[in-house]
């Protein structure tokens, strides 16, 4: 399995997604005991599904060059 073995070089702006999924994906889990943000799991959902397909994307991409 060389594929998870290759490195790459990232920058902070392309980081940026993954930071967001990741701070998306804490809040949903934080906030399942806490009912202030009961309202916001829809939004967080849409954007944990968007920056995780983003940064897959991005992922792939600098696995091709």
């Amino acid at each position: 399995m060389n594929f998870l073995k290759r490195s790459t070089t990232w920058t902070n702006l392309e980081f940026m997604p993954f930071k967001l999924c990741i701070a998306s994906i804490y809040i949903i889990i934080g906030s399942y005991f806490n009912q202030f943000f009961k309202t916001y799991y829809v939004p967080l959902f849409i954007l944990f599904g968007l920056t995780l397909v983003w940064t897959l994307g991005l992922w792939l991409k600098k696995m091709k060059s």
